[in-house]
């Protein structure tokens, strides 16, 4: 387990409901990491801020872990999982889908598309908190993960 935190860590979450991702950013900042909460609306804006594309993103830092709403505008999180995949640098940033549906069909796609992980977003505010504090303690307390710049 993570005992001494020394820099936060970088969580982009991809949702385009304004109302989801204020909830989100609030349990992640009520989780026991230390975290930065970047916020992209569709996978569009995803893509071009982890691929750090124009001005605006070309100081983006590298995500630590994306969270990712399936059903998007412009470009859904199925198709992000899809770049991400075939992109070397991001294909080792962990993805958790973070969505409303529960439906199998997009269970086995997303993790056929390289998701890391799958939750069905709780419509209850204490299951969301409880949630997303698990894929905190989880990604940030227990896995090991490779380094995110290549080296061996």
């Amino acid at each position: 387990m993570q005992q001494n935190q020394v820099a936060p860590f970088e969580v982009l979450i991809v949702d385009d409901e304004p109302g989801d991702v204020e909830l989100i950013r609030s349990a992640i900042v009520e989780g026991r990491f230390i975290c930065r909460t970047h916020v992209a609306q569709d996978g569009v804006e995803a893509m071009a801020f982890m691929r750090k594309e124009a001005p605006a993103y070309s100081a983006a830092v590298t995500p630590d872990l994306v969270l990712l709403d399936l059903n998007m505008p412009r470009m859904t999180g199925r198709e992000v999982l899809a770049a991400m995949q075939s992109t070397d640098h991001l294909s080792r940033i962990p993805v958790v889908v973070l969505t409303t549906s529960d439906v199998e069909r997009d269970v086995l796609q997303a993790y056929d598309l390289g998701a890391s992980g799958f939750v069905t977003k709780p419509v209850d505010i204490e299951q969301l908190f409880s949630a997303i504090h698990g894929i905190q303690d989880y990604w940030f307390g227990v896995v090991r993960k490779p380094s995110l710049n290549g080296a061996a």
